[in-house]
């Protein structure tokens, strides 16, 4: 006969048939699977509830949204032009990698061709629909992004969850990368959706892996999640996820040969050439930073290799600790580590019944990887650390511990300022050493948070959540899903 399961850190489950505290699931005595109490049915009160989130985060994304999209037409959304750009070229036949957007951006097309294919449907719409219809689109991958990254604290909130996070979204919405993001008209909002979607879910219904394959098809630095699927063991997905890059790969292949050819063998190797100064101060990657300091050179290249290496050494092993945490977490209340179950690819560390904990440490290790993206890769910019959004998650969990919040809060005030920006006002040849100095310091800022955040997650958090429930101990007290009762 099997155990009684073990929920949240020690508390033992409801019996077989009765209704766990705050509406959870519940075990049948005659199987493994869930039984989900019947739905309440919602009321004018719930309409209101739904109405009012949708509200809050209009309001707060309605002065961006007019900031960026009222800018003068050569400094809106340069990026989605450069998308349009790429996918009026394949409509013409014209090379691909020779683009450039009119002045004064003079931008190339920097992306694989299957990014460019995929941008076709753009370029049959007029310019200014084109970029609403990127915006909203942009929105609804930052709601998805949101529910993934706070998805215990939603649950709590029980029938308040639609304005819960209405309130989070808002709260995203207002963080630097984020606000980028529509200010460029970028793809970053997409790749976390797609990724967290992936990484997250309890049970999948594509092939686990598929919708890294398809962010790895779009953009190379989701590519690391091919590492991360190997080293915590989920191999199928490491599969699937190469699998699904190499066929849409192909695909580009087969229609943009000469496109593809010029990418793989040309355009991907210029690198900075064509994305951009290595040493601005919108890359915050490793390699930003060391070009910042050092001069271009083989001794920059070296500092720059030593470093990436031993991040990732240390970042991919801390990923690794907080998901294996996870699951160990999952598997010591009662259900299985990650693997197929009834015939589908189920994560256990994903379940709500395996507890917040289990799931904080699951977002941790995702967080981690995601941040990595941002760090070794050459070019790193401000708007690709939307991976923020799943660090604050990760910190949070459900709210219930002080400590965790606190922090959670101060990654979110530190974002929403443009620190690096504020940095380049003390560098120039008019200011003192010292002030030159720390100029340089404050440029880094959100480089040096990044890895700050990925010890944070893969130490401290860990600790905090995993090893204290192995000794006995609680750093929050309990409480049941669907209500704030302390």
């Amino acid at each position: 006969m099997r155990a009684a399961r073990i929920v949240r850190g020690g508390t033992p489950a409801a019996p077989p048939g009765s209704d766990p505290v705050g509406g959870g699931e519940a075990r049948d005595a005659n199987g493994p699977e869930p039984r989900r109490p019947a739905r309440r049915r919602r009321s004018p009160a719930d309409l209101l509830i739904l109405l009012a989130g949708i509200a809050v985060a209009v309001a707060a994304v309605t002065p961006i949204v007019t900031r960026w999209l009222g800018n003068p037409p050569d400094q809106r959304l340069v990026d989605l032009e450069v998308y349009r750009d790429g996918g009026r070229a394949v409509l013409r036949g014209a090379p691909l990698y020779d683009v450039l957007t009119q002045p004064p951006q003079f931008l190339p097309f920097t992306y694989p061709p299957f990014a460019a294919v995929l941008a076709v449907p753009f370029t049959l719409i007029p310019w200014r629909t084109a970029q609403w219809t990127w915006t909203v689109l942009l929105y609804g991958a930052l709601v998805i992004s949101v529910c993934y990254a706070f998805r215990d604290l939603i649950r709590r909130t029980g029938r308040w969850a639609p304005l819960a996070a209405g309130i989070l979204v808002a709260g995203a919405a207002w963080l630097v990368p984020v606000r980028d993001q529509v200010r460029f008209g970028q793809v970053g909002l997409f790749l976390l959706a797609l990724c967290l979607a992936d990484c997250c879910t309890r049970t999948a219904r594509w092939p686990r892996g598929m919708l890294v394959g398809l962010a790895m098809a779009i953009k190379l630095v989701p590519g690391v999640f091919l590492v991360y699927f190997l080293i915590t063991g989920r191999r199928d997905a490491a599969a699937n996820a190469l699998l699904t890059a190499a066929a849409a790969t192909l695909g580009a292949f087969a229609l943009l040969p000469s496109d593809s050819v010029d990418y793989w063998f040309g355009a991907l190797l210029q690198g900075g050439d064509r994305t951009g100064a290595v040493n601005g101060t919108t890359n915050q990657a490793i390699n930003g930073v060391v070009a910042r300091i050092l001069p271009e050179g083989p001794a920059r290249s070296l500092v720059w290799l030593l470093l990436v290496l031993a991040m990732a050494y240390y970042g991919f092993r801390l990923a690794r600790r907080a998901t294996l945490a996870a699951d160990r977490l999952a598997d010591r209340n009662g259900l299985p580590a990650t693997g197929p179950v009834g015939g589908t690819d189920h994560y256990a560390a994903a379940d709500p019944l395996s507890g917040p904990a289990a799931y904080s440490l699951l977002l941790a290790g995702v967080a981690i990887t995601g941040l990595l993206s941002v760090l070794l890769s050459p070019v790193g910019w401000i708007h690709h650390l939307v991976w923020m959004i799943a660090v604050i998650g990760a910190l949070v969990g459900d709210g219930r511990d002080t400590r965790r919040c606190l922090l959670a809060a101060g990654v979110w005030v530190y974002f929403l300022f443009p620190l690096p920006w504020w940095g380049t006002k003390l560098i120039g040849p008019e200011h003192p050493l010292i002030a030159v100095f720390l100029g340089r310091v404050i440029q880094d800022l959100f480089g040096a948070a990044a890895v700050v955040m990925v010890f944070t997650l893969g130490i401290w958090l860990v600790n905090r959540l995993f090893l204290d429930s192995r000794t006995g101990k609680s750093s929050q007290p309990e409480a049941g899903i669907g209500t704030l009762a302390p």
